[in-house]
């Protein structure tokens, strides 16, 4: 039989084994799961980030572009009002002469005062309109101020530096609006205010229609900070923060709660017809950060998720494997020992359908796995028993063989038959199989081959009956002796009183008879003599011839004084040779037991005989009893003793007492002992003994009570 040792796994084996392939390529798939998976974690955060990061770059780009469209729609209002605005109707121009006072003349004549109270009403209304609007002027021809009105939520702009500092950009960008023919913005310029504070302004020159040399313009001061605030929307200045920058960076105006972080920016162009503003807008959220975010925290947690995940699949593949390992070294183990064993196993289903045989059973029963696995009966059933075991089955499988179940367990003697048709007796030990939900599926069996057991039990029984054959025939050799002594007594009494019957029929015939009477009484009582002692050796004989023909019988219910009655004639053949006495106890009425009654007369009469020898040369010849007593143990048994008055037993022959082979007599052979011990332990019961140096010995054994006539009906 191959035993594999390279698929065999030896436990405790020092030596070191190499890696097996497998291992090596599920390791390096699993080192490659998991550096996949990390790259690919790693790549989904970046890209998540960089998500993050362009949506918010886009969110500030978008709200740049926004607010630069809201300040172009807040400009091209403010140039419409304007335009509406205009000059007053009753504009005072000189009707002659006009260009030449215009040119030399730096200031126009005012309107006339209703066109003028008209069009100061309409400006102070459009200053409280547009809090961006610090100044409204309407200016000549010449560029001289005409008129002019503040807004009403500030001091005048021009309190502390005057109109003069600014008047260049101011007249430039009208010089480009008359030339044009259409608004001109002029240069930022800052105007300092009361309280240390300034205002960057950017004026708006819009023309009147008309001859330009007479119209003259409306010019609109707008400071940058209150124009950009006015183009912001609540949500936009609570996330971003919003300046109006030169083309170098100089900032001129801010709006916006926040602080601008720096790290989103968006800048786009405010083109005005005669300048240009940049505006910026900066984001007040910083780098995405990874927890903060709830995409990007999202994605992490998936991620921590997804390696948990892997490392619950890693171990639990792991102990996939180490079962897996664990299940193979176990049915490898189970292999060989169910190959190595000689006791044969077997697995049945709930229907009777065998499903695993090892090959002991096979071997067994002759026939083969295959044959077994594939049979719908079993084929080892003999034809004659085969209604019985299916009975047997079918009660188990119906629920009724739990007794059954409880007596396979312990041990149940059956009978099989092999392929060739021989039968032979086994023991079969049998267990429910349960499945791992715990359902019962079937039974499993453990099967000896007891017919070489039997085979020895009746060499052994075969070779206790020669051995007490033996023993009996050696106790008749043993008692040949006797038997003569005690014979010749009633045959020499036989022969004595045919001489003396003889002699009185001689007399009677001859010359002196005797009366009638007295020669008939006389030869009456020697013939009843020579009957009774021939009865007597008839006896004798007949005990002796008994005891020697009896064969074996069953266990029979027999009472105690009758198996001291049948030995008692041989005993005292061999009490009266040494002048021994012996005294029988028995109680009344006498205990029944059940037993073999030649076992156990071939008992009585070893250990009758064992006492008589032991007093025939110590003990004085007055002294010399042996008692046989008969009591009742308990309920369930009965005692026999046998007690001597010899000197008793030394120790270091009591320690071998019953060792077969074993005596202290010449002529003995050893065996007497060791078979009464035999035959009581055969009978359920025990033989021990008592001894007392000077004062004897006590052999006891116990039998089991017979059962009344009642109780042996139930049974």
């Amino acid at each position: 039989m191959d035993a594999r040792p390279d698929r065999t796994p030896v436990r405790g084996d020092a030596l070191p084994r190499a890696p097996r392939p497998w291992r090596l390529r599920r390791t390096g798939l699993w080192a490659a799961l998991v550096v996949l998976l990390l790259v690919a974690q790693t790549l989904l955060v970046a890209l998540t980030l960089n998500y993050e990061t362009s949506r918010a770059q886009e969110t500030t780009e978008s709200v740049a572009a926004e607010v630069v469209s809201q300040v172009r729609r807040e400009l091209t209002a403010l140039q419409q009002q304007l335009h509406a605005l205009g000059a007053p109707a009753e504009s005072a121009a000189p009707a002659a002469g006009g260009a030449t006072r215009a040119a030399a003349e730096p200031v126009s004549a005012p309107p006339a005062t209703g066109a003028l109270a008209a069009w100061r009403r309409a400006a102070q209304v459009l200053l409280r309109e547009r809090r961006a609007l610090m100044r409204i002027e309407w200016r000549g021809a010449d560029g001289a101020v005409a008129e002019a009105i503040d807004t009403p939520y500030r001091a005048p702009v021009f309190g502390l530096l005057g109109r003069g500092a600014a008047d260049g950009e101011t007249l430039a960008a009208c010089a480009a609006a008359v030339r044009t023919r259409a608004p001109a913005f002029s240069r930022s310029y800052f105007v300092p205010m009361p309280g240390g504070h300034g205002l960057e302004m950017v004026d708006l020159c819009l023309p009147l229609p008309g001859d330009p040399a007479r119209a003259g313009s409306v010019v609109a001061t707008i400071a940058l900070s209150p124009l950009l605030e006015s183009s912001l929307t609540p949500a936009q200045a609570r996330g971003h923060e919003f300046t109006f920058t030169e083309g170098d960076g100089t900032r001129l105006a801010r709006a916006g709660v926040p602080r601008g972080a720096g790290v989103f920016r968006a800048e786009r162009l405010v083109d005005l017809s005669g300048a240009t503003l940049q505006l910026r807008a900066d984001s007040a959220a910083g780098a995405p950060r990874l927890i903060p975010n709830l995409s990007t925290a999202l994605v992490l947690g998936l991620s921590l998720a997804l390696f948990a995940l892997v490392l619950l699949l890693a171990r639990d593949v792991r102990r996939r494997a180490a079962a897996e390992r664990a299940l193979a070294e176990a049915l490898a183990l189970r292999k060989a020992m169910d190959d190595a064993l000689v006791t044969g196993l077997r697995a049945r289903t709930l229907d009777g359908r065998i499903s695993y045989v090892n090959p002991a059973f096979c071997a067994m029963v002759g026939y083969t796995g295959a044959e077994l696995t594939a049979a719908d009966e079993p084929p080892y059933w003999p034809p004659e028993r085969r209604d019985e075991y299916h009975a047997r089955l079918a009660a188990r499988r119906a629920g009724h063989g739990a007794t059954l179940d409880d007596a396979l367990r312990e041990g149940v003697e059956t009978e099989f038959m092999r392929k060739g048709g021989e039968r032979f007796p086994v023991m079969v030990y049998e267990a429910p199989l349960v499945d791992p939900q715990g359902r019962h599926s079937g039974w499993m069996s453990a099967v000896l081959d007891i017919s070489a057991q039997r085979r020895i039990e009746e060499l052994s029984r075969q070779q206790q009956e020669r051995l007490q054959a033996t023993a009996r025939l050696a106790t008749v050799g043993e008692m040949a002796s006797l038997l003569s002594h005690e014979l010749n007594q009633p045959l020499a009494a036989i022969s004595s009183y045919a001489s003396g019957s003889l002699n009185l029929l001689q007399q009677a015939a001859g010359n002196a008879p005797l009366p009638a009477e007295e020669t008939c009484a006389m030869l009456s009582q020697a013939l009843a003599r020579i009957a009774e002692q021939a009865e007597r050796a008839g006896r004798v004989i007949k005990s002796v011839h008994d005891f020697v023909r009896r064969r074996e019988q069953l266990h029979e219910a027999i009472g105690a004084d009758q198996l001291v009655d049948a030995v008692l004639p041989l005993v005292r053949l061999q009490a009266r040779k040494s002048g021994t006495r012996v005294e029988v106890e028995l109680p009344t009425p006498a205990p029944r037991v059940r037993c073999d009654r030649t076992m156990v007369e071939q008992v009585l009469l070893n250990l009758t005989r064992n006492g008589i020898q032991a007093m025939e040369s110590a003990t004085p010849l007055a002294a010399r009893v042996l008692t046989i007593r008969v009591d009742r143990a308990d309920a369930r048994g009965v005692v026999f003793s046998v007690q001597d008055a010899g000197p008793g037993i030394a120790p270091e022959v009591a320690a071998r007492l019953f060792t077969p082979f074993y005596t202290t007599r010449a002529d003995g052979m050893g065996l007497g002992l060791s078979l009464c011990r035999t035959v009581v332990e055969q009978h359920g019961g025990v033989l021990d003994f008592e001894t007392a140096p000077g004062r004897g010995t006590t052999f006891r054994f116990t039998l089991p009570l017979a059962p009344t006539p009642g109780t042996e009906d139930r049974r």
